[in-house]
């Protein structure tokens, strides 16, 4: 399995950063390992956490989600921003109630990756639930959440994700992960 060589650049100065609710934004000069050097602007971000809830029925479980950024409701799979000395799997098991209203009582772990490296440093972890369970009294989610639980049949999802734009990135690759694992069960 490949593996990315971390190799991180030297911070030689740090002009701006301005930190927000849930990342930091930063400009900073950097020298890179190549040994060229540049001004760059990105994200700090304390990683995220994603699962792919699947039904006894085989259906992919996702959200209907208002996303102010674009301006559009979007369809994606539970995840939320990992908090202060939580680790993945705390940071999932407490969304998935939050988001669906739901619980899992088995779980996979589909791995990580980087949302968008090019301009952050954000790393995902995702992971797989089944053998899933309706909660009787769920947790509040945010205020600010706009949600609707929605399933979709793989066939379904896949015609989707391959002819529109209602989901987004991290959705698609991880409906990819899981049903590559499915697969190999």
């Amino acid at each position: 399995m490949l593996t990315p060589e971390l190799v991180p650049s030297q911070i030689l100065a740090e002009p701006l950063r301005v930190t927000g609710f849930k990342f930091s934004f930063v400009s900073r000069k950097l020298q890179f390992p190549n040994g060229t050097g540049g001004t760059r602007d990105y994200i700090l971000h304390p990683g995220g956490a994603i699962v792919v809830p699947v039904t006894a029925e085989g259906k992919f479980v996702c959200l209907r989600q208002y996303r102010f950024a674009v301006g559009a409701y979007i369809y994606e799979f539970p995840a939320g921003t990992l908090e202060i000395n939580e680790t993945p799997e705390y940071t999932i098991r407490r969304e998935l109630p939050e988001e669906t209203g739901m619980t899992a009582h088995r779980w996979d772990n589909l791995g990580q990756f980087y949302l968008a490296p090019g301009y952050s440093d954000e790393i995902m972890y995702a992971f797989l639930a089944r053998d899933l369970e309706v909660v009787p009294n769920p947790p509040p989610g945010d205020e600010d959440e706009d949600i609707e639980v929605v399933e979709f049949t793989p066939a379904d999802m896949a015609e989707q994700m391959a002819t529109t734009t209602v989901f987004d990135a991290k959705t698609m690759a991880c409906f990819w992960r899981a049903s590559y694992f499915l697969s190999q069960e």
